[in-house]
């Protein structure tokens, strides 16, 4: 038994030494196996992990591509930037760190209060400015104590400039940084990168891609501590590409500053090659200031003005044209037969139907032939003629002078207007076009709506008797524009007609040029926003100067020059000018932005005389309008204080869709007949009260 027993015991041992034994192989199988995974095929990861820890690896944002004019000069450039950020998601002990910065970068009460405002709003990876345009001392002083501020990142870059501020703020737009929902969308590196802004509005954002370049990186050996240790091997970033405008930057900044207090638009073509020479909206807001990040209390200033100084008025306003458009109703005239001599007496009114249509000189013309129509602006000349032809025969004409396009330009928002006729009532409303539709239609209120480039475009196409189609890229000029399908008599009867606007004892006096050698041809116009009612009518109409802001009538010009042989042409709106400041009238702007082109130094003289009379030039308004409103609201709160980070950005503010949506109902109040049953032509245009009072 015994001997059994030494044998069983034996092989009992003999098993469990092979299971242990089997079970610390495989455990060595396994640490080997795991050895080798990382050693081999994690070798890369944990390099790099192990990397990163000796290694501070950084993007760095790229320069981004100028916009320059078309004689090279910067219309939005880059300057040199010492700046400062925190990164939330790294900030750690929030009050020692902001301390800290205070007292190295001697920050005050109210830009301390906006730091804390925006850390509190900002999504963890988003960086938040501390502070820009450092001088060198305070820059290196905050470097010095890097060890110190966890989540603070000092950088070296470059910073977006615009030379011409408000001036070019619409045309350009201006950059920001990400929002937290562009980087959620693409969770590029890059968009949270601190110091690195994209386009928002303008040109610059629908030129990013070009302008935007590619981020370098920039490699500094640290301590476990984060000292830095030395510099590594960087990345160069790539530059992104400059993008040449038509634009001639003198006259952008010539044509801003002499549209003065005015809420309007001004665009300046060349007549030949459709080049934009200038592309104005003002008022507007600066775009350095923008693209530095305005607080909620500048946003909410700009929101409240009622000049809307947010919307882009040249290419999101839309307004009736007036007797802009008489002019081209000639050329309709001529290309239907009609002879330019054929007369119709004026006597002030014109009974159609039950309803008496009247024209702005109550005592009427006499007798008038096309020339003289234009040249005096005399609207039951144009009743008549609509009332015998339908505008049916006008509207095309329209289409051809570039009313109700809309052009290939790069802006993100271009509203293009209306162009009626019977086809279109009867796809927009159901309804019959009427012989009062015509006479509306006729002398450009009713449906018919345009932007001031389709005004310029217009005033470019009669004059070059080309289909010149509006350019703002340099690259995409296009020089042999063909003929428009008129005859060269028509063209130049108008041509003559638009002369007489102008030299002729028409409506234009105001805008005739000083320059020797250089005469202007142009049209006037004046766009009614309100009803006039029968009883206003029997007690004498209100004069603009005598209405709230927001009642008086729109002013408009077209014009160009040398009459005689055209190489400039322009379109000028101002909302609610009511023609009440003679200087500051759409004439005399039309005359002054045409002189410059011929004359520059007269034009500067000029307008040095004028511009102390309407409380200085742009930057001198607008710091004083901004003193002003914050005097009137006395400390903001916390809240105001704070930068603006949310997607809103000025081409779709809730001010300016509240302005669109007024302009609208304004508009839609007028084409309709009122509570007489009348239309704007049978009330009366309000041209009689053209002459500034």
């Amino acid at each position: 038994m015994r001997v059994a027993n030494d044998v069983t015991q034996a092989h009992s041992f003999t098993r469990r030494a092979w299971l242990l034994g089997a079970v610390q192989g495989g455990v060595g199988l396994a640490i080997a196996g795991r050895i080798g995974w990382l050693s081999l095929v994690q070798h890369d990861r944990f390099e790099a992990m192990a990397e990163s820890n000796r290694v501070n690896s950084t993007l760095v944002p790229p320069r981004r591509g100028w916009l320059i004019d078309r004689h090279g000069r910067p219309v939005a450039d880059n300057r040199t930037d010492f700046r400062v950020d925190i990164v939330p998601d790294r900030l750690r002990d929030e009050d020692r760190v902001l301390d800290l910065l205070r007292q190295l970068l001697a920050l005050p009460p109210d830009e301390m209060e906006r730091i804390r405002i925006d850390l509190s709003r900002a999504y963890g990876f988003q960086p938040v400015q501390v502070a820009e345009k450092l001088d060198w001392d305070r820059f290196a002083a905050v470097g010095v104590r890097l060890p110190e501020l966890p989540g603070v990142e000092p950088s070296r870059g470059f910073a977006r400039s615009y030379p011409l501020g408000a001036a070019v703020a619409h045309l350009t737009g201006y950059v920001g940084a990400a929002t937290a929902e562009q980087f959620k969308a693409t969770r590029d590196p890059l968009l949270v990168t601190p110091g690195f802004k994209l386009g928002k509005d303008g040109l610059e954002r629908t030129l990013d891609p070009l302008l935007r370049g590619k981020a370098g990186a920039k490699r500094d050996e640290v301590t476990a501590r984060g000292k830095l240790v030395q510099s590594l091997a960087t990345r160069e970033d790539v530059p992104g590409r400059n993008v040449r405008l038509t634009i001639d930057s003198g006259l952008q900044e010539y044509v801003a500053r002499r549209l003065g207090t005015n809420s309007g638009s001004a665009v300046v073509l060349d007549c030949w090659t459709g080049e934009m020479l200038a592309a104005v909206s003002m008022p507007a807001y600066d775009p350095n200031s923008f693209s530095d990040g305005i607080s909620q209390l500048e946003w909410q200033m700009l929101s409240e003005n009622d000049h809307v100084p947010l919307m882009n008025k040249m290419t999101q306003g839309l307004y009736p044209p007036g007797s802009t458009v008489k002019p081209m109703n000639g050329l309709a005239l001529l290309r239907a037969g009609v002879p330019a001599s054929d007369r119709i007496f004026c006597s002030g009114a014109m009974r159609v139907g039950t309803g008496v249509f009247h024209c702005h000189q109550r005592r009427g013309h006499g007798p008038v032939d096309l020339r003289t129509a234009i040249a005096q602006s005399c609207d039951i000349y144009f009743y008549e003629m609509a009332r015998r032809l339908g505008y049916d025969r006008f509207a095309p004409v329209a289409r051809e002078l570039g009313m109700g396009r809309r052009f290939d330009l790069p802006f993100s928002t271009q509203r293009y207007g209306t162009v009626p006729d019977s086809a279109w009532m009867r796809r927009k409303y159901d309804k019959r076009w009427t012989v009062a539709d015509s006479l509306n239609a006729s002398i450009g209120q009713g449906y018919v709506l345009a932007n001031p480039i389709q005004l310029a475009v217009m005033a470019a196409r009669i004059a070059s008797g080309c289909a010149v189609e509006p350019q703002l890229l340099a690259a995409r000029v296009k020089r042999d524009a063909p003929a428009l399908d008129f005859e060269a008599d028509a063209l130049q009867t108008v041509r003559d007609a638009m002369w007489s606007v102008v030299n002729g004892g028409g409506t234009g006096l105001a805008a005739r040029m000083n320059v020797p050698g250089v005469t202007l041809a142009a049209k006037t116009g004046t766009a009614q926003v309100r009803r006039i009612t029968t009883a206003e009518r029997r007690m004498g109409v209100l004069k603009n100067g005598q209405l709230p802001f927001k009642l008086r009538d729109h002013a408009l010009f077209i014009c160009f020059a040398p009459a005689n042989a055209p190489r400039y042409a322009a379109g000028i709106v101002l909302e609610h000018n009511g023609h009440t400041v003679r200087n500051l009238d759409a004439p005399m702007i039309g005359r002054d932005v045409m002189t410059y082109l011929f004359d520059r130094e007269r034009a500067l003289r000029s307008l040095a005389d004028a511009e102390p009379t309407w409380g200085g030039d742009v930057a001198t308004r607008m710091a004083a309008a901004e003193a002003a409103y914050r005097a009137a609201h006395g400390a903001p709160p916390p809240a105001a204080v704070a930068t603006k980070t949310d997607a809103v950005v000025p081409s779709n503010a809730p001010a300016v869709r509240a302005a669109t949506d007024l302009a609208n109902e304004s508009q839609e109040a007028l084409v309709g007949t009122g509570p007489t049953g009348n239309t704007v032509a049978e009330d009366g245009t309000t041209e009689a009260n053209a002459e500034p009072q």
